[in-house]
């Protein structure tokens, strides 16, 4: 894993940082998003039938219930992981940015949960299409 294409990107150590925080912000879209749709059903928010920003968070959510039942980690994870071992880091080394958004994001429980729970909230992302319809 160590060698690669990210061997020839400078400072691959920022890089590593930055995929992490994209990462937790790509969490915070698929989760706030079901909370901001089921506020604003009960809101009468119009912007949450958007059609593109529910597509959006249901291919999020889908992409991510797929790669939980095939057993694969995020290729932001992988990314990452590359890019701190590119850096001469171990991918149990963290910078601080790495601690605090690996606090939140890494959870050291069985797989199955997380199957279980992305195939949980996929299926509630899901319910709020038929329940809360986009717009087009």
């Amino acid at each position: 894993m160590g060698e690669g294409i990210f061997n020839t990107i400078p400072q691959p150590g920022f890089w590593a940082d930055a995929i992490l925080a994209l990462h937790a912000l790509i969490v915070c879209f698929v989760i706030g998003g079901l909370v901001a749709i089921l506020l604003g059903w009960w809101r009468d928010w119009a912007w949450v039938r958007n059609f593109w920003f529910r597509l959006i968070h249901l291919g999020t959510i889908a992409f991510v219930v797929l790669q939980a039942w095939l057993g694969r980690l995020c290729p932001l994870t992988i990314w990452e992981q590359e890019l701190r071992l590119a850096a001469g880091q171990t991918v149990f080394e963290q910078s601080f940015i790495e601690h605090w958004v690996g606090e939140l994001l890494y959870w050291d429980l069985p797989w199955w949960v997380f199957v279980a729970a992305y195939t949980v909230f996929g299926a509630a992302v899901a319910w709020t299409w038929w329940r809360l319809p986009p717009l087009r």
